[in-house]
């Protein structure tokens, strides 16, 4: 009987507090920013063994040991040969699925960065599999573990939501792409306005151009949820400064946040000769991608619901796809569009 074995076996707190802090072997699938982020924190955390990260690039891989110091695999199968229980996929989105598939099949817990997957059908293979299969899936929605976000949600917790716009704008990202800004950007939002408002989308109206990629890369979105919230998401590759902004009405509230600087402001106590107070509201420090992967390990470790199922992950990513796909608006005949701008949808 191993120790934890003996532990659990006595039943009761310790048995459970024993649960919680026993140590799991973790992956990285994926080095590139993102790969090498999670490589970074979790060979910081308390219980775990980093077993290594994947990347089929020499370059990546050599990155990842000198922030992490841990071996790296040019293949995946090298990396589930060493006997890990769990697994992060940061490798580029259309290789999820097939990632995903193969650590399933091997019954390893997995925490797949948003989007879940390149198509909506590929993401519900990917649910379906997790759940055949009893292992804990995650989708790495890491805005959620914010704390500007955190505080945002704790303050309209018991609101009547009216409304939500969320502004997250900057400049064309030096990285190459395969992906516009509604998947690459919007997709956040999406997530936080279905979480904001514990309610699915139902009408979406996008409204799409592309400017200087060949992809789109200006969105405005604008959404009704089954609960009756009008949302808006205004996102662009065009501004020369990162901004991410959040603002919420309420009939009681109404709530500012920037999560870049974290700072989070609420009004309330409207008057009827339009006098109201204001107050910034407390907002913790943690990073945003520690907290999620010291959740996704809890959830792995407990057997629970994570915190971003992937159910949640699949509904996002469906809400994104059907932007893309809006039938196209004709542009009027007596205003032609010059210059390189061409409206995709």
């Amino acid at each position: 009987m191993s120790g934890v074995d003996h532990m659990n076996s006595k039943g009761g707190a310790s048995g459970v507090k024993a649960e919680a802090q026993r140590s799991l072997r973790i992956g990285v699938i994926g080095a590139g920013v993102m790969g090498s982020n999670h490589a970074r924190v979790f060979a910081g955390l308390p219980n775990i063994t980093l077993v290594g990260v994947v990347d089929p690039l020499p370059a990546h891989r050599t990155r990842a040991t000198d922030l992490t110091s841990c071996r790296t695999f040019a293949r995946l199968d090298e990396l589930i040969a060493e006997d890990v229980d769990a697994v992060t996929v940061a490798a580029p989105t259309h290789l999820h699925h097939e990632i995903a598939l193969a650590c399933i099949a091997r019954g390893i817990h997995i925490l797949v960065e948003k989007p879940i997957a390149s198509s909506v059908e590929e993401g519900r293979d990917i649910v379906a599999a997790a759940r055949r299969a009893g292992v804990t899936l995650m989708v790495g929605h890491v805005e959620r573990f914010n704390p500007a976000v955190a505080a945002i949600k704790q303050a309209i917790s018991d609101e009547d939501i009216l409304s939500i716009a969320i502004t997250r704008v900057g400049p064309f990202p030096p990285r190459m792409s395969n992906v516009g800004v509604v998947i690459d950007l919007a997709v956040h939002d999406i997530d936080l306005i279905r979480w904001f408002t514990e309610s699915d989308i139902v009408e979406v109206q996008p409204q799409l151009s592309s400017a200087v990629a060949e992809r789109e890369d200006i969105a405005l979105l604008q959404f009704r949820t089954a609960s009756g919230v009008l949302a808006h998401i205004n996102t662009n590759w065009l501004t020369p400064f990162k901004a991410r902004n959040v603002t919420v009405a309420t009939r009681g509230k109404y709530i500012m946040g920037d999560l870049l600087t974290r700072q989070v402001t609420e009004c309330f106590g409207f008057q009827s000769d339009g006098s109201y107070s204001m107050r910034h509201l407390p907002v913790g420090h943690d990073e945003p991608l520690r907290a999620e992967l010291i959740a996704f390990l809890d959830a792995v470790r407990s057997g629970g619901v994570p915190a971003v199922t992937g159910d949640e992950g699949v509904a996002s990513l469906e809400i994104a796809t059907r932007c893309l796909e809006a039938p196209a608006r004709p542009a009027a005949a007596s205003t032609p569009r010059k210059g390189p701008r061409r409206v995709v949808a």
